[in-house]
């Protein structure tokens, strides 16, 4: 009876919203050390027979099944990787920098520009100004009125679905690596060093093993991992119930549960993007670890009612024809 009376007690209280909602978050915080290695070993371990078996089965098909794998596996480790450079998990350990810090080069998304990008990317993210750094740039449709037709044809590149779909190069080769090195070579030196370790491995992988053997142990995984790596941060902040605020309404809260989307999924592909899908509760608070996302989502009832979207293709062709914000409307609507 006590518990039937609690749990009434809360149904009946107001939401909470802003810090509180956020305090409410901080139990999850709590890492548990041993499993976070857990995951990183068994990625590691997995990404690497996924790898072996790529180079050394014999049928082409059963070598384009192990390289999709790996290319999936590379997406689970990378948000390892993402959620170490948030400190959510292996905190000041010396050893999981080293070896993530290789990772983040073999992936093209070297530690510095990530972690920079990516920690405005969370302070900004829904601004109608402002939220381009580190995602993909959103304009208004009074703002498209006013753009020249370079811009406009600029614009329309960075958020075509091929630029997505080949992201290995545009986003991730250029838009991460040469990007920041034209910024600034020594700020960003981890950048050049990720492009050489890209481009002699590839061709001392050809010169080795040849073409066939390169393209099915490295880059076909890595087409597939920048690919879902792509549509899926594409996909959490461009959906059709996202809200996008100017900067004087703008809430960091409000912006973790209005215009990060919650993508449901099949256990499969929960476990190989990490828990990812639940974008708005790493929105509200970063420190948690991926792995306590599902229990911090259904222990707070105002997180179990945010937009969404999934990997259905009906919901990624929707999501893919939002290309402007109108103001008036207050939704993401595709081009005149």
């Amino acid at each position: 009876m006590e518990s039937v009376a609690t749990e009434q007690a809360l149904s009946n209280a107001a939401p909470r919203e802003g810090r509180e909602l956020i305090e409410a978050t901080k139990p999850f915080v709590e890492e548990n050390v041993a499993e976070s290695w857990r995951h990183l070993i068994v990625a590691i371990v997995l990404i690497a027979g996924a790898t072996t078996a790529s180079a050394l089965v014999p049928f082409w098909p059963a070598r384009l099944c192990s390289a999709v794998l790996s290319g999936l596996l590379i997406v689970r480790l990378f948000i390892i990787y993402h959620d170490f450079f948030h400190g959510a998990l292996l905190r000041n350990s010396k050893a999981a920098k080293v070896v993530l810090s290789i990772y983040g080069m073999l992936v093209l998304a070297p530690p510095r520009v990530w972690k920079e990008t990516h920690n405005y990317h969370h302070a900004h993210t829904a601004q109608i100004i402002g939220s381009h750094i580190g995602s993909f740039p959103v304009v208004t449709t009074e703002m498209w009125k006013k753009m020249s037709a370079r811009d406009r044809l600029k614009y329309k590149v960075v958020r075509h679905p091929l630029t997505i779909l080949l992201g290995y190069v545009p986003i991730f080769m250029i838009g991460m690596c040469v990007n920041s090195l034209r910024k600034s070579f020594t700020k960003y030196w981890d950048s050049a060093a990720a492009l050489a370790i890209n481009w002699v491995l590839t061709a001392t992988l050809i010169w080795q093993f040849g073409v066939a053997t390169t393209f099915f142990t490295y880059l076909l995984p890595l087409m597939v991992a920048t690919a879902m790596g792509g549509y899926l941060f594409y996909a959490q902040h461009n959906f059709p119930s996202m809200v996008l605020r100017p900067r004087q309404n703008w809430t960091f809260a409000g912006a973790a549960l209005e215009s990060s989307s919650y993508m449901p999924m099949g256990s499969f592909m929960q476990w190989m993007t990490g828990n990812i899908g639940f974008h708005h509760v790493h929105h509200l608070n970063s420190q948690i670890p991926f792995y306590r996302l599902p229990e911090t989502m259904a222990s707070i009832v105002e997180l179990q009612a945010p937009g969404q979207t999934s990997l259905a293709p009906t919901d990624v062709a929707r999501c893919l024809q939002l290309k402007l914000w109108d103001a008036e409307r207050k939704e993401m609507v595709g081009y005149p």
